[in-house]
C-alpha cells in the first residue's frame, strides 16, 4: 500500500468537517456537488485527489471560497 499524502487527509477531513457542519449526508452533499457519492468518500478518506473544477464545485456547495476551503491546512 502506498502512503497517502498529508494533504490529501488533511482535505478530506476538512470537507468532512465543512459538509457535516452544514447537516449534509455524504449522499446528499454529493449530490448537491454533482458528484458521485463514493468518489465523494474518496475525497473524504484521501483516496482521490480532486481536480480544481471539483474543488470549485465542493466549495460552491458548501458556500465558501476556495481559500476557506483550504484554511488551516
Amino acid at each position: 500500500m502506498r502512503e497517502t499524502p498529508e494533504l490529501l487527509e488533511r482535505f478530506g477531513e476538512r470537507v468532512r468537517q465543512l459538509r457535516q457542519a452544514q447537516g449534509y449526508s455524504q449522499e446528499g452533499f454529493a449530490a448537491a456537488c454533482g458528484l458521485d457519492r463514493t468518489y465523494v468518500g474518496g475525497i473524504e478518506r484521501a483516496e482521490r485527489n480532486p481536480t480544481f473544477k471539483i474543488l470549485s464545485q465542493i466549495a460552491d456547495t458548501l458556500g465558501v471560497s476556495l481559500s476557506e476551503l483550504f484554511a488551516d491546512l
